[in-house]
């Protein structure tokens, strides 16, 4: 026995069809910003220094839509096109690429895949916003501006971040030095200890598991924690946590190397491979973080839950109880005040 269609079936038909239709373009989209993106982040990856240091860029997408899905509902429930911003920000994406294609012999390898990757992202971006709208674009946000890490750290500011880690680094260690009673003498990064001369070098700086603990930040402070201000200040305290857990390697190091054995300094895998040791130090530190701005976040929720109507309430104005009305009281306040009229 057939069954006849209904007007809402063939709506709701028609509503489906139109939404694969935007699927398709998107489609569409994202595969021309791979087209535009993968050349050059294939190149930036084989090469060995910023390949290591770039390894997390082929997790961030697989992150991003794992996001997407987990929201799906929310982020496709109203598509609507917005032609005007969608257009124009994929527009700045394609002359962005353009002007990276132009000038690619005149910037670094690193800048260049920075450029491309931005452009690309931008287009891919536009093209959300065009295909779906801005209700759509203002719920993923937080997947959308997560594949910002994707993008190389251009030389600009890859110069003084790392300047920020090694001074940084060799402060805090300075600081442990004494702690701990180590004899030692300092001039900038060079630390001169018993029968051996450290430096606090850029490979020493601790960039890539900083920039590994950054992005864990910003995943936990997202899937944890409510409130921007603690999730600002979760995220903030990364750098000194990154600091902290590169000195505790620094003066780790130089003590075994001076009281144990120098080849640890020299080539041992506390110096060469033992890195993700003290990362799980800094996970441990901004756990606890993470543990206390939840309890914080908990009794601030806690304080500011309002009692129900005709519950019993605390006022901390008069440091006494107060019994609210419940409509059912109001209702019955409003039928005597009925009846004393009429009786007038």
């Amino acid at each position: 026995m057939s069954r006849v269609l209904q007007p809402d079936d063939s709506w709701d038909t028609g509503k489906a069809m139109k939404l694969n239709e935007r699927h398709g373009l998107f489609l569409l989209s994202t595969a021309t910003a791979l087209w535009m993106v993968y050349p050059v982040l294939k190149d930036l990856l084989r090469s060995s220094q910023q390949g290591e240091l770039y390894s997390h860029i082929a997790l961030i997408p697989f992150v991003s839509v794992y996001l997407f899905y987990v929201n799906r509902k929310t982020i496709f429930s109203h598509p609507r096109y917005s032609y005007v911003p969608g257009i124009a920000l994929s527009v700045i994406g394609l002359i962005l690429y353009l002007t990276g294609t132009n000038q690619q012999s005149v910037l670094s390898r690193n800048d260049h895949a920075a450029l491309t990757t931005l452009s690309a992202l931008l287009f891919w971006a536009g093209s959300f916003l065009l295909l779906y709208g801005t209700k759509a674009f203002r719920a993923a946000t937080f997947p959308i501006l997560f594949l910002l890490f994707m993008v190389p750290i251009p030389s600009a500011l890859m110069n003084p971040i790392l300047s920020f880690l090694q001074v940084g680094s060799a402060r805090i260690s300075h600081l442990l030095f004494l702690l701990i009673g180590m004899p030692f003498s300092r001039e900038g990064l060079v630390f001169q200890l018993p029968g051996v001369s450290i430096k606090v070098a850029e490979q020493c700086s601790g960039i890539r598991s900083s920039l590994a603990l950054l992005i864990t930040s910003v995943l936990a402070a997202h899937a944890f924690l409510r409130g921007t201000w603690r999730r600002a200040a979760f995220m903030l305290s990364v750098f000194p946590v990154a600091l902290f857990k590169n000195a505790v390697r620094i003066v780790t190091i130089s003590w075994l190397s001076v009281y144990v054995d120098r080849r640890i300094l020299e080539g041992g895998f506390l110096h060469k491979s033992g890195g993700f040791l003290f990362f799980a130090l800094g996970l441990v530190i901004l756990g606890a973080i993470l543990i206390l701005l939840r309890q914080i976040g908990e009794d601030d929720d806690s304080s500011t839950k309002v009692a129900p109507a005709g519950d019993t309430a605390y006022s901390p104005y008069h440091g006494r109880e107060i019994s609210r009305p419940t409509s059912t009281h109001r209702m019955e306040h409003d039928r005597t005040e009925t009846v004393h009229q009429k009786g007038e």
